[in-house]
């Protein structure tokens, strides 16, 4: 925690009031809201240390690498991989894992690796407590091909919001709800005029799942259609767990941007506050982690770019 608060403003809409049905599908997430500070291994943070047992052997990538040098292909030992996040229970209570794991560790390789082209993930849970020797100088990659996979040291400020579908995992029935302007304007909602061609991206930009760093709630999709993602190991139907995003924020999603950020944003005075991680996801996409509702902590996890 950086000690400051960062607060979505309200929807301008309640959606749920145009289209009740949309209520239960409602999800919490908890925006992460990095900022560059110092965090150290005790802190949640972006890119910063970890909480690393001094026993416990560091992570490598095996897969082949392209060097930055005169070798070509690199068929090293492996790279070692970098700290991407750190997220604690305390601060994010959607990761209370029924094991009694309390810590989440995501780590990467900081090459796009085929077929698809994205740094291969790794996660850790952890119980923090257990944790009393730290590792104390993990390995770093002797080279980086992409400086974007770095992720810059970044303080967390965690903050619940409630989210809704994206526009195409909703029902067929709902897509043409929202896309009817006629109805938007029975009930009375104040809506640009500029939306009456297609509503449906109002609900897309503002009222259904937020941009940047953050667990839980939603994917986001339009890469792709929705992809339902299965645990290998049960069968399950996976849930979203952390998004990795380009960006905090996009000019389709003004309206995210925190209320503490907006006078420094209107007044193009905002920096690095839109990706203070410097992460960019293959040309400027989200990294989706998913992992298996039945059992988060032991069942391999999955990823997926949109």
């Amino acid at each position: 925690m950086n000690g400051t608060t960062h607060t979505t403003p309200p929807r301008p809409v309640d959606v749920t009031a145009l289209l009740p049905d949309l209520a239960p599908l409602a999800r919490p997430a908890i925006r992460l809201h990095p900022r560059p500070g110092s965090p150290s291994p005790y802190d949640g943070s972006i890119g910063g240390p970890l909480l690393w047992p001094a026993d416990h052997p560091w992570p490598y990538c095996t897969m082949w690498h392209e060097s930055t040098g005169d070798r070509g292909w690199d068929e090293r030992p492996g790279f070692p991989l970098v700290p991407v996040a750190q997220l604690y229970a305390r601060d994010v209570p959607l990761l209370r894992s029924p094991g009694g794991a309390d810590l989440l560790q995501v780590l990467w390789c900081p090459f796009e690796h085929a077929p698809e082209y994205k740094p291969p993930t790794a996660l850790y849970w952890r119980t923090a407590a257990e944790v009393t020797d730290i590792l104390a100088a993990p390995p770093e990659p002797s080279e980086v091909r992409y400086a974007c996979y770095l992720p810059k040291p970044c303080v967390l400020a965690p903050e619940q919001i409630t989210e809704y579908p994206n526009f195409l995992e909703l029902s067929e029935d709902l897509r043409q709800r929202l896309a009817d302007w006629d109805r938007w304007q029975a009930a009375g909602v104040a809506v640009d005029d500029s939306y009456a061609v297609a509503p449906e991206e109002f609900y897309m930009d503002e009222l259904s799942h937020a941009p940047g760093w953050k667990v839980g709630g939603w994917a986001p999709w339009g890469l792709t259609d929705p992809i339902a993602r299965f645990c290998i190991a049960c069968g399950a139907r996976m849930s979203p767990l952390l998004t990795i995003p380009s960006c905090e924020w996009d000019d389709s999603g003004l309206g995210w941007i925190p209320q503490e950020d907006r006078a420094a944003a209107e007044a193009g005075e905002s920096g690095d506050m839109a990706n203070p991680t410097g992460v960019q996801i293959s040309r400027g996409n989200n990294l989706q982690l998913y992992a298996c509702p039945e059992a988060t902590q032991w069942h391999p996890h999955t990823d997926l770019i949109q």
